[in-house]
């Protein structure tokens, strides 16, 4: 019986899916840092009365989903491992709706109900809009 170690065989064997999952974490690594990074520069710039951080981050990245989920079809096509990896690790870790949420609902528990639904209104419009922006940008290179 022929013994079979290393990459090819055996646990060590990836494939397709296994790639994906190492592609998810790489760029989830990625979008973490950059999230945190995004939210301490914001916040030093302007502030924490308002998740403006959050808000940012999540406009920017609905921008890079509609971007990349053209882009790296049709203009700069990778595989679909590298592709996942790219849009479920990194910026499904850089954006955040359990925050949004979270920031929802402590100004509303803080009697700043307006305030709230000034951020779910500019969340959902800014959100949509820059995924439609990021998709007329492919769409465009």
């Amino acid at each position: 019986m022929e013994r079979r170690l290393g990459p090819q065989h055996g646990p060590w064997r990836l494939g397709e899916g296994g790639m994906t999952l190492v592609w998810i974490a790489c760029f989830a690594v990625a979008g973490g840092w950059l999230r945190y990074g995004q939210n301490l520069a914001v916040q030093r710039l302007l502030g924490r009365q308002f998740p403006w951080a959050t808000l940012s981050i999540n406009v920017l990245g609905s921008f890079l989903i509609g971007l990349l989920s053209i882009a790296l079809v049709s203009v700069w096509p990778v595989g679909a491992a590298l592709r996942t990896g790219i849009i479920v690790g990194g910026i499904g870790t850089y954006t955040t709706f359990s925050t949004f949420s979270l920031e929802t609902l402590l100004l509303i528990e803080d009697g700043q109900p307006l305030r709230g639904l000034s951020y779910v209104a500019a969340s959902l419009i800014l959100g949509l809009s820059a995924a439609f922006l990021g998709a007329v940008t492919a769409s465009s290179l």
